[in-house]
């Protein structure tokens, strides 16, 4: 069995970080975005985190 790998997805509003988790995770696209922009609102951890994770995963082969 081929492990699963954390891309961002080309199919992206902003870096892809959302799409490509949410294909990671098999779950919705808007599920995750509204999990982060929650994380945003309630301090500046969501927002690191994206940054981060921007910054970090690869895009897409």
């Amino acid at each position: 069995m081929e492990a699963k790998k954390l891309y961002r997805s080309r199919d992206k509003m902003l870096g892809g970080v959302c799409a490509g988790l949410a294909d990671y995770l098999g779950i919705d696209c808007s599920l995750v975005r509204v999990i982060f922009a929650a994380l945003i609102l309630a301090g500046t951890f969501g927002f690191w985190l994206y940054l981060i994770m921007w910054i970090i995963v690869p895009v897409e082969p």
